[in-house]
């Protein structure tokens, strides 16, 4: 066992404890995988491997992605403050976020909802993030489905999944990265909606939702922040070369071996707000942990060659280099793999 896991397995609180193993989660996931073995004969084959963020359907000259994706249980927040009114943005955000990371253009949704008993007073308010999650990312929710499933479900589990479109030679899929690419990080919005199974744990054991931070939100404002939505990402890839993006989400700076089998060397990590220094400290949560759990500050990333930065950090307020692609495989934070 290396020395960052048996910090890992020393801290007092871990995203496992927690509930949620995300080394199990990976396993799992690819026990999944592996039995997906059918691809359809005819027209509009699959293009490329189940795994990526998105997944591509070959429509000729243009291909169609899917995402698709949930809140999570950032919904039990939502529950405990009575504040349903983000978690639609959230939803959307989750799944067009997935799809900018490949350069293609988010254009329907559908969302699921299954309950174990509906409000309308929820419902209702579910739906005033949704219409405000379309008019950030621009597509229409086309549908949907609500499925009442006493017994099954206990609470609300709100999900979607969204279409995409664009040409085929203007997707960008991480192959082109290469060594010396550097890493200029996008600022995120707060917690976003992933590692909330261990914040909730630290902020229920260790304080309440309404416990204000130094700045004066509470922790409840802070966990219910929703989720950025990075909508200026093609406009961005159409104006510079751009070899890879990513989408910081659960398993945190992790998300980068999605890209490609390179080395991912974070220097000059972005400022961390506050929410994760106070989670981390109250929580006596080991820093390689929080970087494996939380996106810490950097909700998105753009992986391009040292001629195309300027025009980055000109485009999006906070964008700034963190780090490079090396060649050994692995993700390092100041040096420290935390595989």
């Amino acid at each position: 066992m290396n020395s960052v896991s048996q910090r890992i397995l020393m801290t007092e609180h871990t995203y496992r404890e927690a509930g949620v193993d995300i080394d199990l989660e990976a396993r799992a996931v690819r026990a999944l995988i592996d039995n997906l073995t059918y691809q359809r004969t005819g027209p509009f084959p699959m293009l490329g491997t189940v795994g990526h963020f998105a997944g591509l359907v070959d429509c000729g000259p243009f291909a169609l992605a899917l995402a698709v994706d949930g809140v999570g249980t950032k919904m039990l927040v939502a529950d405990a403050l009575r504040d349903w009114r983000t978690v639609g943005i959230d939803c959307i955000a989750m799944n067009v976020n997935d799809l900018y990371v490949m350069n293609i253009e988010p254009v329907a949704f559908v969302d699921y909802i299954a309950a174990d008993d509906l409000s309308i007073e929820k419902m209702g308010q579910i739906g005033q993030g949704l219409n405000e999650g379309a008019r950030l990312a621009n597509i229409n929710i086309v549908g949907g489905e609500t499925a009442t499933l006493r017994g099954l479900v206990n609470g609300l589990d709100l999900a979607g999944t969204c279409l995409g479109v664009q040409r085929k030679e203007k997707i960008i899929t991480g192959d082109l990265i290469v060594p010396g690419d550097l890493i200029v990080g996008v600022p995120s919005s707060g917690i976003h909606s992933n590692g909330l199974t261990l914040a909730r744990r630290i902020v229920e054991e260790y304080a309440s939702y309404d416990t204000a931070l130094a700045g004066g939100k509470t922790l409840g404002e802070e966990l219910l922040t929703p989720t950025r939505i990075y909508h200026e990402a093609p406009s961005v890839a159409e104006t510079c070369i751009v070899h890879g993006m990513c989408h910081i989400t659960g398993g945190g700076l992790l998300n980068f071996r999605r890209l490609a089998d390179y080395g991912f060397s974070i220097t000059a990590p972005l400022e961390v707000p506050a929410i994760f220094r106070w989670l981390q400290e109250t929580g006596d949560i080991d820093g390689a942990e929080m970087y494996r759990t939380f996106n810490m500050g950097m909700g998105y990333a753009y992986i391009a060659p040292p001629r195309s930065v300027a025009t980055i950090e000109s485009a999006i307020p906070g964008a700034r280099v963190v780090g490079e692609v090396a060649e050994e495989p692995g993700v390092w934070l100041r040096g420290i793999d935390i595989r």
